[in-house]
């Protein structure tokens, strides 16, 4: 997916306007019209500012070829990069702690498209 396609979409997601996300960046609404449909490509300066209105990562935003992580939420990979910082026991049991919180939250899930 395209630049201008994930700014149209997160923007979207969110319920931004155009000239409310401009006015987040510093810019105007015909600009990021343009960011959308390809007509522009935004600065790396920004492409950053984008990243950080929308809470996603840089490489999120600006990868066309599919390879980077599908983690695109900023607080998600913070909270990763504070649990591999962690000794080895403390790491193994809070990754038992939120393996037992992802299978019942599964199960949960599969229950609920079933019932």
């Amino acid at each position: 997916m395209a630049i201008g396609e994930k700014i149209n979409k997160l923007r979207k997601e969110r319920g931004w306007s155009q000239q409310s996300l401009a006015k987040q960046l510093g810019t105007s609404g015909p600009v990021i019209g343009r960011y959308e449909r390809g007509e522009m490509v935004p600065s790396v300066e920004v492409a950053g500012k984008l990243a950080d209105a929308f809470g996603v990562t840089l490489d999120y935003l600006v990868d066309t070829t599919g390879n980077v992580a599908k983690i695109k939420d900023k607080s998600m990979l913070a909270r990763l990069a504070d649990i591999e910082r962690l000794n080895s026991e403390d790491k193994e049991t809070i990754l038992k702690v939120i393996d037992s919180l992802l299978r019942d939250a599964k199960a949960k899930q599969a229950y609920m498209t079933t019932a």
